[in-house]
């Protein structure tokens, strides 16, 4: 019953409240990364959704476009700008992403959206993670996110489908706390990126 009829309900009262109160922190975040970057204070990109419906992730831009001489994407640490560093070390990067909970296109707690390159590389049971809107943050977040493996990270995505509930919910957004306030294990290190999914790790 909460998983049909009240957690889209409760993401959306949620979303407008948490937009409500963090807007002088959305507000002054975004003046810095505008003044930081020239102008550009979004990152957004299109990442599989519910069923795979495509929608635009939005991030705070924590990272320039510097490229090198044959035109390629230098490495994330050396586009990564001093706000930038900031904006991670603070978990506030993800905040523009309560918009996408406004509209409907993710929840609060879920699996994280991916990219689309990965969806192909999924198994039958990986791809249950799309079962359900994709959340800003959820349970393979509050158990290691990058230290562990990706089937782990799955693992997690697929037991939290199979046992979506209030009460797990509740806990996983309780851990996500603590771990904001300790800045533990929420935000991706700079300098060691995970490496990307290749269908096997």
């Amino acid at each position: 019953m909460y998983r049909s009829y009240f957690k889209r309900p409760i993401d959306f009262v949620a979303s407008v409240a948490l937009l409500i109160v963090l807007s002088p922190f959305i507000f002054i975040t975004t003046l810095l990364i505008i003044w930081q970057n020239r102008g550009k204070a979004f990152f957004t990109q299109e990442r599989p959704g519910r069923n795979e419906k495509p929608f635009k992730i939005i991030k705070f831009k924590t990272m320039t476009d510097q490229r090198n001489k044959q035109g390629e994407l230098l490495p994330d640490k050396d586009r990564l700008t001093e706000v930038g560093k900031w904006v991670r070390k603070l978990s506030l990067d993800e905040l523009p992403q309560l918009i996408n909970v406004l509209k409907g296109e993710m929840s609060i707690i879920g699996p994280r959206p991916l990219l689309f390159k990965y969806v192909p590389l999924y198994s039958p049971e990986q791809r249950k993670r799309h079962l359900v809107r994709p959340g800003i943050t959820g349970l393979a977040q509050v158990n290691g996110r990058n230290s562990i493996t990706w089937s782990e990270k799955f693992r997690h995505d697929v037991y939290y489908v199979n046992k979506l509930s209030f009460g797990l919910d509740i806990k996983i957004l309780i851990l996500t706390i603590v771990k904001v306030l300790k800045r533990e294990g929420i935000n991706q290190s700079s300098d060691v990126p995970m490496r990307p999914f290749d269908g096997s790790n």
